[in-house]
């Protein structure tokens, strides 16, 4: 689920934003890294970036013959987020479709319940539609779900995740409902 990984990267500083005091230089390295950072969003092998915690080395910068930018080797440990399969976890359903729902959990938007892994729970349609089971248990909208992994896909164009779960397994189904 989360995972604590060190990074290599490049950082590379516009010449007109070096400062010659060492401590402003500095900081517009963690501004640009960081700003990188959140564009990067995700990769296939590590899941999703969420955090930065700590800085570990800035190299030596190496001056870019046309531009006259630095680029600084940069060294830092930051904390991902990945589905594995068999994992257990919990998401919130954001669509009822009469085919399943789909949930977030953490980062991920497409968290994909077929009814064909909700055993006994069967489609009720209407405004606010629903699956539902004979002891009366509601998967719906805003409504917090357990499930077990069954396996993940990554979409390169999007740069994300998508997952397919299942409620087959022990003390897996709803959770909570939301507040009426």
């Amino acid at each position: 689920m989360f995972l604590k990984v060190q990074l290599h990267w490049n950082v590379i500083i516009a010449a007109e934003n070096l400062q010659p005091e060492g401590l402003m230089l500095h900081r517009a390295i963690i501004v640009r890294l960081l700003s990188d950072f959140a564009v990067k969003k995700a990769t296939k092998d590590l899941g999703y970036f969420l955090a930065v915690t700590t800085l570990e080395k800035i190299g030596e910068g190496k001056v870019r013959q046309h531009t006259g930018d630095v680029l600084f080797p940069v060294v830092f440990n930051v904390i991902t987020f990945k589905f594995f399969k068999g994992e257990i976890l919990e998401g919130v359903v954001h669509k009822v479709l009469k085919h399943g729902v789909f949930m977030r959990c953490g980062p991920i938007e497409n968290v994909y319940l077929s009814n064909l892994k909700m055993p006994d729970y069967r489609y009720v349609p209407g405004e606010n539609a629903c699956f539902m089971n004979d002891k009366m248990s509601k998967i719906g909208k805003d409504v917090t779900v357990r499930f077990s992994v069954i396996g993940t896909k990554w979409m390169e164009a999007e740069r994300e995740f998508q997952a397919l779960v299942s409620l087959e397994g022990d003390y897996l189904g709803p959770i909570s409902t939301p507040d009426i």
